[in-house]
């Protein structure tokens, strides 16, 4: 699978996966252009989890992202308006593990996912499946 290089703050190259499936999106995402806010985590951790910010709330702008295509965004707004805030604000949280940068990237994995899943073409009907679905 090719990949597209980005530097991390640490100055070393990441590699984001690109979908040979999905040209629309090239699975780049621009951290800059999201809101990230950390909070205490529920569930279990011990003592920990009173004390760490480890959950994460990643929030961006549907209308105002200009790195994705016009119409993944309409397609945002449609199938997705229950995570999306009165404000037009997508929102994704995480804290499945008990670390930060772990739950950041679980939460920027599932948004790439979710952009992914809205960009593939909607698949077509046959014939045949509709003349079965016609019958029912």
């Amino acid at each position: 699978m090719r990949g597209i290089d980005l530097r991390t703050r640490a100055g070393s190259l990441a590699k984001v996966p690109v979908d040979p499936n999905c040209p629309n999106f090239s699975g780049f995402i621009p951290i800059d252009k999201l809101q990230v806010t950390y909070s205490r985590s529920t569930g279990p951790g011990g003592q920990n989890v009173n004390k760490v910010n480890t959950k994460v709330d990643l929030r961006f702008h549907v209308a105002s992202a200009e790195w994705i295509s016009q119409d993944i965004k309409q397609r945002i707004l449609d199938e997705h308006s229950a995570k999306i805030t009165k404000e037009g604000f997508l929102v994704i949280r995480s804290d499945k593990t008990r670390f930060q940068q772990l739950n950041l990237a679980d939460a920027l994995e599932r948004l790439r996912t979710l952009i992914r899943a809205i960009a593939e073409p909607p698949k077509e009907v046959s014939p045949e499946t509709e003349e079965k679905l016609r019958k029912r």
